[in-house]
């Protein structure tokens, strides 16, 4: 097979006109020589870091549409089903993925649970680490959340780091904010990379102690705008990655919409290349090629540089995707699932006036998974502290899936919604059920429905209830991207009809359970302090 073109080089740094030659996945040769084609052949796009889970659908239905975006390799770390399934839950995307083309590099999730201040539906300990990391699917040891282990030496921490070094496989961080001393140890561990850096003074930090910088812009974190100066800057130190993508999102568009960011930003195309093909394929050391002779065939064909549309993927030499049409037609039905409780009551969720204090309240902010923490004047009827719907202060709900508990009960502001309540089964990172309303009632009538569901999405707008079954894990579904993108969206417009003005409703909820970063978060165990790693009240 040949395909002519205009050709990206990284060794040349410049296009060269001429035809590639491809014989058994391979390419063989680059011959320079003139002809007619305007159309750009590119290396393939490879997203750095990427959890699969958030778009809630299976590796195959994933990779339908990413390869249709110009994907042909991912790194994804199956960190939320390994959350509620352990093994089985890593075993389950191993298997599920080699139904597909796309090249699926998976990590060895490092924090199952992420932390012990939270329950979640496994244990993935040191020695279950170290077997994975010996197996040939997995590239890396996936973000290392629990920086504190790391900075104070907790032995099971320590355990893992050692066995990705013993494997030879770099250890990807997670650090948001770690800086000076305990950013020098963190890095001197191992770990080699971070897509948490939401300035470029955190991120050139990082970069000096030898740190990958990998630019995130998903769903619900946006650092693109604060980082993008790094792609010429620093074009050796840079990747990029979505994190966490829902499916609306994807199907508009996956690591593409970011270059084409970065190229409206007039930054060069090679910095750009390197930050989505050579630095990954090196530093993870992909079986990815990277656009010359004797690499694995693994390119796109652009119709111009400035529009960047995607018209061709190809993967060992094949075509994958073509004009419209994506040329993988494999199915799946596997169900897997962790979920063991009953209904709850509204005097589950009820809390009783203490002396008339303040209560700590989250603050969550748009496109941000930081947050900060408010001390306000509670709503009080009948001596129960309710949802403020006039302050925008309303009771949020995190309820043990995996076994009968209590519920853990604090108040959030920034939501926004009006009337009624939504809840989920995605709630970083242990995915119990988290829920938030304006009243009692609806917060209930929500989980409850869940409960019914065994996992998903609700939605109860005071009349109406909407609900999205995700079969798999609670987390993700086998319905085609499309379709779950559908009605995904068709939710987060009951909500915004609810008056929430958040771009990504459920995605921002679903990290206000994330106690690994700052500033206050909700547990299934209870309101908590993420700067100090330790539980707070919520009476203040």
């Amino acid at each position: 097979m040949e395909i002519k073109g205009n050709i990206f080089s990284f060794e040349k740094e410049k296009f060269i006109k001429g035809k590639i030659i491809i014989n058994n996945e391979i390419i063989t040769d680059i011959i320079e020589e003139e002809n007619d084609s305007n159309l750009y052949i590119m290396p393939g796009l490879i997203n750095s870091h990427v959890h699969i889970e958030s778009s809630m659908v299976s590796p195959l239905e994933f990779s339908k549409l990413a390869v249709k975006h110009g994907t042909v390799g991912i790194i994804t770390d199956p960190h939320e089903i390994t959350n509620v399934l352990g093994t089985k839950g890593l075993d389950y995307m191993i298997d599920n993925a080699k139904k597909t083309k796309l090249k699926i590099f998976f990590g060895v999730p490092s924090c199952v649970p992420a932390t012990n201040f939270e329950t979640s539906g496994a244990i993935l300990n040191s020695k279950l680490v170290d077997e994975y990391l010996n197996k040939k699917e997995f590239v890396a040891l996936s973000e290392m959340m629990n920086y504190p282990g790391v900075i104070f030496d907790d032995e099971e921490v320590h355990k893992k780091l050692k066995s990705a070094q013993k494997y030879n496989k770099p250890i990807d961080g997670h650090a948001p904010g770690l800086s000076g001393e305990d950013l020098k140890k963190y890095v001197n561990s191992g770990i080699s990379t971070d897509h948490e850096c939401t300035n470029v003074n955190e991120a050139l930090e990082k970069i000096k102690l030898g740190m990958y910088v990998q630019i995130r812009e998903g769903s619900a974190a946006k650092d693109f705008e604060a980082l993008h100066s790094l792609i010429d800057s620093k074009p050796d130190n840079i990747m990029l990655c979505t994190d966490d993508t829902h499916p609306d999102d994807l199907v508009k568009g996956h690591i593409n919409s970011i270059v084409k960011k970065a190229l409206n930003k007039g930054h060069n195309i090679f910095n750009i290349m390197k930050a989505v093909n050579l630095n990954p394929v090196k530093h993870y050391k992909l079986d990815v090629g990277t656009l010359k002779k004797g690499d694995k065939a693994d390119f796109i064909i652009v119709d111009n540089l400035k529009d960047f549309n995607i018209l061709s993927t190809f993967i060992n030499g094949e075509e994958i995707y073509k004009n419209g049409e994506i040329l993988i037609n494999n199915n799946s039905h596997d169900e897997i699932n962790n979920f063991n409780i009953s209904k709850i009551n509204i005097s589950d969720i009820e809390i009783e006036n203490i002396e008339n204090k303040k209560i700590n309240v989250i603050v969550c902010k748009d496109g941000d998974l930081i947050t900060k923490k408010s001390v306000e004047i509670p709503k009080i009827v009948n001596n129960k502290i309710v949802s403020d719907i006039d302050n925008d202060i309303l009771k949020i709900v995190v309820l043990n899936r995996y076994k009968q508990s209590k519920p853990a009960v604090g108040f959030i502001k920034n939501i926004g919604i009006k009337n009624g309540a939504i809840a989920q089964t995605i709630a970083h990172d242990s995915h119990n059920i988290i829920a938030v309303g304006t009243s009692d009632e609806d917060i209930v009538k929500v989980i409850n429905q869940l409960i019914e569901n065994k996992g998903g999405m609700a939605v109860f707008n005071g009349k109406t209830m909407e609900t999205l079954k995700l079969e798999i894990a609670g987390l993700m579904t086998n319905k085609s991207v499309a379709e779950i993108g559908s009605k995904y969206e068709k939710l987060n417009e009951m909500v915004r009809d609810m008056g929430s003005e958040l771009h990504a409703p459920f995605m921002t909820l679903a990290f206000m359970a994330l106690l690994v970063i700052p500033e206050i978060k909700l547990g299934d165990k209870g309101l908590f302090d993420a700067t100090k790693f330790e539980f707070m009240n919520l009476f203040e």
